[in-house]
């Protein structure tokens, strides 16, 4: 028995994101745009998929978005470090100015979509299969029919659709990233079918122009001072 859907969220806008530095391990908390975001896409998400278990990022930022969805499920939420945002070392909580300053040849090799080397950034594969591994896992509790959302980080769940999808890890930049709190459903496939997931939707949000969502609103009202994250289980 297994998930029949997998739902994969990425978490809500950080201080870090509107300034542009480079997240990975680092445990940024949503800003007030990131929690209202997380509560307007809790509410959207529900009303598409109920999913009998929420399991996360043990990072804030994205406990505490999907602390807002198993809210409006009345699930409880798994935290798990192996859905943590690839890690990328020396370059945690810097600039793209400031990379290129320091790190040229690196951060070229970056954006052709190799490995920086030298900086003690978690490989590209490493992350797919630790990603895939715990979703694998918990998709492998539920009952058939039931639905699994995960909630984690735009490169790692890039990585992950694409192991999913039975493609090498090295080629995962075909895969567009998610916005914050966006996500991508996929399906299981008939029994001994290769791959086994497939990729049903990709990148769906809450109706609201991109520029929009991602400034939030000029009155962010209660969504502002709600702050929350689950203990780890």
């Amino acid at each position: 028995m297994s998930a029949r859907t997998l739902v994969l969220v990425r978490h809500g806008r950080t201080e870090w994101n509107a300034t542009g530095r480079l997240q990975g391990h680092a445990d940024v908390a949503l800003d007030d745009v990131g929690r209202w975001q997380a509560r307007r896409g809790a509410q959207t998400l529900f009303r598409r998929h109920q999913a009998a278990l929420v399991v996360a990022s043990d990072l804030k930022r994205a406990a505490q978005t999907a602390q807002a969805y198993a809210d409006a499920a009345g699930v409880r939420v798994v935290l798990d470090p192996r859905l943590r945002e690839r890690g990328f070392g020396q370059w945690e909580g810097l600039t793209q100015d400031e990379l290129v300053d320091g790190w040229p040849e690196q951060y070229g090799a970056w954006r052709r979509g190799e490995e920086p080397v030298g900086i003690g950034a978690e490989s590209k594969a490493t992350v797919a299969d630790r990603m895939v591994e715990a979703i694998r896992g918990y998709a492998d509790d539920l009952d058939a029919g039931q639905t699994l959302a995960v909630v984690s980080h735009g490169a790692a769940i890039s990585l992950a659709i694409a192991k999913l999808l039975g493609q090498d890890a090295s080629y995962w930049r075909g895969i567009a990233g998610l916005n914050n709190v966006h996500w991508s459903q996929l399906s299981r496939a008939a029994a001994g079918a290769t791959p086994d997931w497939r990729l049903v939707t990709h990148n769906a949000g809450p109706d609201y122009p991109l520029d929009e969502w991602n400034a939030g609103p000029a009155d962010l009202g209660d969504d502002a001072d709600w702050i929350s994250a689950p203990s780890s289980a």
